[in-house]
């Protein structure tokens, strides 16, 4: 959600409840004070009719008004009271009931009390308290919708530097030597962002550039003493005869040299996946490259006696092909190295998804499959190709899952990660 899609229904939601909140509050104060000023009414009535008594001593005549009654009633001594009360009125004129308020109070004419009401209808009090509401709520409402349409035109023009430097960063590449075009503004806060990007961006190409720069010169020291050593012990070998214990030794300085050139190679490429140094991005025909795989591999099948089925659509993936080449070679490699003697390997490349599954034991991992250097107990490998495989596939927004199910496993990339 945008921010300031987000402030807006803050805004709105807060606005709502404060003018809930307050327009109750308003109207029972403008009711309050409409109430008082009729009891301050009724109560002159009240001091009129008192007055008349004692000037005439007789009680003025029922009166039955359009907007007033007054009416008495003889009652005990000793039972007066004095009372505002909510009632109704019948206006005569109008032949309905409308919302009255009376004022029962006493008169005593000699030695008779009588009870006097006094009623006066509220109709025009309320009527002011609505129209008194509604011109409040309109003028609330006419205020809130400005103050939306303005939030919503100010502020996006507001934030607008703030989505373009956003868009910038988005489309900024390490390997480019542009700094991210500074968004011409007048607020601080967006200008201190500037700044920061483009010194963050330095700041990411000063150490790509340290990065690449250690990576290539270890890749170069490195293979030159493992080229010397190699050249050493061929021309060791070719020197003189030598004891059976010191053949194995020979020739377990071989294999480490080789694990040792393999894991160099390997860390290298990793290197250049995760910096996205291999550029070369094209169409690349995954049935094609899979039949060759097939053929490439098909010593190591036999040897093993491994049974392969595979079924496959036309289908093209837009990458390096060297890169689909190293992915391909590290799916097969690992279906072929956790197999079973006689066990089977199945291809599947349908609906911009490849899976391979092979039969084979649970592996007993203490990691996640796909980190650097996890590898099962059993395995003698560097635990480098599924970490390699997942790199490619990230580096190209591929999907990588992994199953175990009745025995088999299943290695699965879905070249359109949302399907």
């Amino acid at each position: 959600m945008r921010l300031s899609t987000n402030y807006n229904r803050v805004n709105i939601l807060t606005s709502i409840i404060t003018l809930i909140i307050t327009g109750g509050i308003y109207y029972l104060f403008i009711h309050s004070i409409l109430t008082d000023k009729l009891d301050k009414d009724l109560a002159v009535e009240e001091d009129e009719i008192r007055q008349y008594t004692a000037t005439y001593g007789q009680l003025p005549l029922p009166a039955s008004f359009i907007d007033q009654q007054v009416s008495y009633k003889k009652i005990k001594l000793g039972s007066e009271k004095r009372d505002f009360s909510y009632t109704t009125y019948f206006n005569l004129k109008e032949k309905e009931e409308e919302p009255g308020r009376s004022l029962f109070t006493w008169v005593k004419l000699r030695e008779q009390v009588y009870e006097v009401r006094i009623t006066k209808s509220r109709l025009e009090a309320e009527d002011l308290v609505r129209v008194i509401l509604l011109i409040t709520l309109a003028v609330t409402v006419i205020l809130l919708v400005a103050l939306l349409l303005i939030n919503r035109f100010l502020l996006n023009r507001l934030w607008q530097p703030f989505y373009s430097i956003l868009n910038r960063i988005k489309a900024f590449e390490v390997t480019s030597t542009e700094n991210i075009k500074e968004e011409p503004t007048k607020i601080d806060e967006f200008i201190q962002l500037n700044a920061s990007v483009n010194a963050m961006a330095e700041k990411v190409r000063k150490d790509y550039r340290e990065l690449k720069s250690f990576t290539d010169n270890a890749s170069h020291e490195m293979m030159t003493p493992l080229a010397v050593i190699n050249s050493k012990l061929d021309s060791l070998l070719q020197t003189e005869s030598f004891t059976e214990q010191q053949g194995v030794l020979i020739e377990d300085i071989y294999h480490a040299i080789g694990k040792l050139s393999r894991l160099h190679q390997s860390l290298l490429l990793l290197a250049k996946i995760e910096n996205n140094l291999i550029s070369d991005v094209q169409e690349v025909d995954m049935a094609e490259l899979i039949s060759g795989k097939i053929r490439q591999f098909h010593e190591l099948f036999e040897r093993d006696e491994l049974k392969i089925e595979w079924i496959s659509n036309p289908q093209t993936v837009k990458m390096s092909k060297y890169l689909a080449d190293i992915l391909l070679n590290n799916l097969f490699s690992n279906a072929v190295k956790h197999n079973i003697h006689g066990g089977e390997i199945n291809l599947l490349l349908v609906d911009e998804k490849l899976t391979i599954s092979n039969s084979g034991k649970d592996l007993n991992m203490q990691t996640d499959l796909f980190d650097r250097f996890s590898k099962s107990a059993e395995s003698d490998g560097m635990g480098l190709g599924l970490a390699i495989t997942k790199q490619i596939c990230n580096l190209y927004g591929f999907s990588l899952e992994h199953a175990n199910l009745n025995g088999k496993h299943f290695f699965s990339v879905y070249f359109n990660s949302e399907s």
